[in-house]
């Protein structure tokens, strides 16, 4: 008796046309959007340059982007660039990993506690509507004019929502699955390991996006009341001293910091994904 193989199917093969279809227009359509992107911010940075020199808009006030390329070939030169970007990125990634750390611990125990959840939330809510600016100046006197306030600034912006989010999203993971693993004699342990951190991945990743960005907010914060340098100790200084192309290259210079840290974590959920 002749043995019989299963049939090959190629990859081209189970593919409609259909779908090849919509596939080639889906392609097409995110060609058309990072075309579109493109040429508008050229489009802006044109219109701002051509204001500035035709005297449209006050060079002196609203800078160029001319002006803005020569502030950071200026400030590559004298390294300074690289010295307040630097501290600023590396305030923002402490303060960013003692949000995750702490604010997944203390959902964790809200978590496994009811009576502690219902005693700390109305608290928690409070603390997360609290203007952190308000407090600025007492953790300057309770810490001094340190990195330590820049931080704790930083991630008192960011941790009570995050503990918040992290808490509700993990009240809501189906209780179905949690029943099966006590009915198999399972224990809260196992409920954590089993289904509620897995299942609670894309919510982690999305308080993190978040968190980065009010991270860094918190970050700026802390530098225009305490700090020797930094991009939020440049804007301070730059406003003081009518520097105003040193004000909008570090708003520049902000803006792109956040994209990579958000870019960041975005790669990071491709790659857990």
């Amino acid at each position: 008796m002749t043995k019989r193989h299963p049939p090959v199917f190629h990859s081209d093969s189970t593919i409609s046309s259909g779908q090849k279809e919509f596939l080639a227009a889906e392609l097409l359509h995110r060609r058309q959007v990072a075309i579109s992107r493109s040429m508008l911010f050229v489009l802006l940075l044109a219109l701002w340059e051509l204001a500035a020199r035709f005297g449209w808009i006050d060079r002196f006030i609203f800078s160029s982007p001319s002006g803005i390329a020569a502030c950071l070939l200026r400030m590559a030169a004298d390294k300074s660039l690289f010295l307040h970007t630097g501290i600023t990125l590396a305030e923002t990634l402490i303060s960013f990993l003692l949000v995750i750390g702490i604010g997944l611990a203390a959902a964790l125990l809200l978590w496994s506690s009811r009576t502690l959840s219902e005693v700390l939330e109305p608290y928690l809510v409070i603390l997360n509507s609290l203007p952190k600016s308000a407090l600025a100046p007492l953790l300057i006197v309770w810490l001094g004019n340190n990195t330590k306030t820049i931080i704790t600034a930083a991630v008192s912006v960011a941790l009570f929502g995050s503990i918040l989010t992290l808490h509700n999203g993990f009240s809501q993971t189906d209780p179905d699955k949690i029943k099966l693993i006590y009915s198999l004699g399972g224990t809260k342990a196992d409920v954590l390991k089993k289904v509620l951190l897995p299942s609670s991945i894309p919510l982690i990743i999305s308080s993190m996006k978040v968190n980065i960005g009010l991270c860094l907010v918190g970050v700026i914060i802390g530098e225009f009341l305490s700090s020797r340098a930094g991009l939020g100790y440049l804007i301070i200084y730059g406003s003081q001293t009518f520097a105003m192309t040193t004000v909008v290259t570090s708003i520049v210079i902000l803006c792109v910091l956040s994209a990579v840290l958000y870019q960041g974590i975005a790669w990071l959920e491709k790659k857990i994904k």
